[in-house]
């Protein structure tokens, strides 16, 4: 049951709704602007000018933002607590041994009451307070067979949030008014903040879910503008671009996977409470209760009295937790640089090379890891470059082996040539992996010595994450080549 969160937002403020509707000759201005924006976003000639379709989509955006300025009224989130302790009692919550504070670099976290041995339970929040579709937004059903609530649980979620935020009394009110108002996800980075990760793979993929997002707000815009149910009649006024950001964000950064309510499928789910939990490296000591119907934390370590309590998010790269959550781990074991190869449709032994892949189970184009550490090369890794390095012969042979599954091991005996072949592919790609980056290792790390604005930080530092397995991995090479 993994979740995620961001480590701090921006502002220590809570989400709260608009005030003021947004006029007749404004709101058809956005309606054009967002036809712009969905043939931007959903024409797939964009695809291969992802940085030109960006800053596209972004000028569109800007013009969106402007043209739905809303006056909101926010407080400060801390204010909420009380009240949201005071709900979570009411509703069967067990928070007794834990409080809601403010940690430096983390904005909210959870802090210990009392010392907590290992493995010992800490919260228990029952079902009914876990925020789903099942639990909140009933009207949403009047959705159920539009394709993108239908479709994305994420997507159907964001809307129930947003749903449960513009209504005048909402039995989740203490809980909303606890969230943060504004996140660091790749959603609230500028053109100027997201230059920061040329070179790096991770760019791609924020550009693309900057651009998914933009086509969501863009179609929900138009949903509800021409219908007339019950959701389209509560968010038609108020639906804005920033609104739909922060639901989304919301999602992304602390949802779970719990059981419905049959217990046949697990579904997507918010967890209050829980979800104030900051992110450490180690097991995973979170589970849902299915006998006692509820959603329970233990301690994953010994915390003290007044210490932070922290859980474990999952086995995820700092460059997954960059684009979904907003921050980066430093020393994530769990970490990788994500390599894309493939086999050329040009290349004259495609087919024996294909065939001998789909033999070890591996595909003929494909991200693999590089990991940080001393063993930087999988073994996948290292088969699928073998393959690619092969000449007829051994293509030949390997094809009837019985022993093809040796390929994976690193003292598999090879060609000579073909080892180095493998050796020299790397050696070129790696150092041009590296020259990608227009600034060095040495750089970034005086950089995040300076004060920088925090979007700007995150890239620097996730450039930095990246880079530290490059350099390790070139290094592995450089000996592997000498011995």
């Amino acid at each position: 049951m993994g979740k995620k969160k961001p480590h701090a937002s921006a502002k220590s403020k809570h989400h709260s709704t608009p005030q003021k509707k947004i006029s007749s000759t404004r709101r058809n201005e956005i309606n054009v602007q967002c036809e712009k924006l969905f043939h931007l976003s959903s024409n797939p000639a964009y695809v291969t000018q992802v940085w030109d379709n960006y800053l596209e989509i972004s000028a569109v955006l800007e013009k969106v933002k402007r043209l739905e300025e809303m006056k909101t009224k926010t407080s400060k989130r801390s204010k909420a607590i009380g009240q949201f302790m005071k709900w979570l009692r009411e509703n069967g919550a067990d928070v007794d041994g834990a409080s809601i504070s403010e940690f430096p670099g983390y904005d909210l976290g959870l802090k210990a009451e009392r010392d907590f041995l290992e493995n010992e339970l800490i919260l228990t929040i029952p079902k009914k307070l876990s925020f789903s579709t099942q639990t909140a937004a009933p009207e949403l059903a009047v959705l159920q067979n539009d394709p993108l609530v239908q479709q994305m649980p994420q997507v159907a979620l964001a809307i129930a949030l947003l749903i449960e935020s513009h209504k005048e009394n909402s039995r989740w009110k203490p809980y909303l008014d606890i969230l943060p108002s504004t996140y660091t996800t790749v959603l609230y980075m500028t053109a100027n903040d997201m230059i920061e990760l040329k070179g790096s793979p991770t760019l791609e993929t924020a550009l693309n879910q900057c651009r998914n997002i933009a086509r969501q707000y863009s179609y929900f815009n138009n949903l509800f503008q021409n219908s007339h149910d019950v959701v389209s009649n509560l968010l038609r006024d108020v639906f804005t671009y920033e609104d739909y950001c922060w639901a989304v964000s919301t999602v992304m950064t602390r949802q779970n996977m719990i059981p419905n309510e049959d217990g046949s499928q697990m579904i997507h789910a918010l967890i209050p409470m829980w979800d104030m939990c900051n992110h450490e490296e180690g097991r995973i000591t979170t589970d849902f209760n299915i006998s006692a119907d509820r959603c329970e934390c233990y301690a994953s370590r010994v915390f003290k009295a007044g210490e932070q309590i922290f859980i474990t998010y999952g086995p995820r790269t700092n460059s997954d937790f960059f684009v979904h959550s907003g921050f980066v781990y430093p020393d994530n074991k769990q970490d990788g640089f994500k390599l894309r190869l493939g086999i050329s449709k040009a290349d004259s032994l495609q087919k024996e090379r294909i065939a001998l892949l789909e033999k070890l189970g591996l595909p003929p184009v494909g991200e693999f890891l590089l990991k940080p550490g001393s063993e930087p090369i999988s073994d996948l890794l290292l088969a699928f470059l073998r393959v690619f390095s092969m000449r007829k012969t051994e293509l030949d042979h390997w094809l009837l082996s019985d022993k093809v599954f040796d390929l994976k091991h690193i003292d598999c005996a090879l060609e000579t040539i073909v080892e180095e072949n493998v050796r020299k592919f790397l050696l070129t790609r790696l150092k041009l992996l590296i020259a990608n980056y227009p600034t060095s290792l040495k750089e970034d790390l005086e950089l995040l010595k300076t004060i920088l604005p925090q979007a700007k930080k995150l890239a620097v530092k996730l450039r930095v994450a990246e880079k530290k397995i490059l350099l390790g991995a070139l290094d592995y090479v450089e000996q592997w080549i000498k011995a």
